[in-house]
């Protein structure tokens, strides 16, 4: 009756070694696969923000040729408009240009530059926050009581986390290194 009982006794401590082996190596390898997922999203949201910030920088660039553009067909239409009523040499009396209507260069186009500024910023903040957020849940991971046992199998992070900062300007470093921050001049 002993050995059946010890038997009995080691088969319960061999079963419950292995499954506390296989809890383990399935936490192990979950933590594994959440770390894998976690870096791959931060390089993916990195490379968007470049994408964004690139898309953003040429729609500006693009747009902001308009109202040149618009200006040169402008004086061009104003010109011939002018030679057309008046000939090659243009009218010869001041006044008569004051009582015209003359074309005018249209707000509008201004108004659309700065909505599309406004509208890039405010994408690219959007994107640089998932970045900030990812970044952080990973961190937060990496700090875990599972993290502690699994790394020492697996060794994350495996990326330097640095790499992938978000993009500030010299204004705002300079705000962050003094702790100051002056009233911003548009001119």
């Amino acid at each position: 009756m002993k050995t059946e009982t010890l038997i009995k006794g080691a088969i319960g401590l061999v079963a419950a070694t292995v499954l506390f082996g296989i809890v383990f190596v399935g936490s192990a390898l979950s933590f594994r696969s959440g770390c894998i997922r976690a870096e791959a999203g931060i390089k993916a949201q990195y490379t968007q923000n470049q994408n964004n910030y690139d898309n953003f920088w040429k729609k500006v660039k693009e747009m902001a040729q308009v109202p040149a553009m618009y200006a040169e067909d402008l004086q061009k239409l104003y010109d011939g408009a002018i030679k057309g009523r008046y000939g090659a040499g243009g009218s010869q009396a001041v006044l008569q240009f004051i009582k015209e209507h003359n074309p005018q260069l249209d707000g509008r186009l201004y108004l659309q530059l700065q909505a599309a500024i406004e509208a890039g910023r405010n994408g690219f903040a959007a994107d640089q926050q998932q970045l900030i957020d990812k970044k952080r849940q990973y961190e937060v991971a990496l700090g875990s009581t599972t993290a502690l046992w699994a790394n020492v199998l697996f060794n994350f992070p495996r990326i330097d986390l640095d790499q992938y900062g978000i993009v500030t300007s010299e204004q705002t470093d300079e705000a962050f290194r003094a702790k100051k921050s002056t009233e911003l001049r548009l001119r």
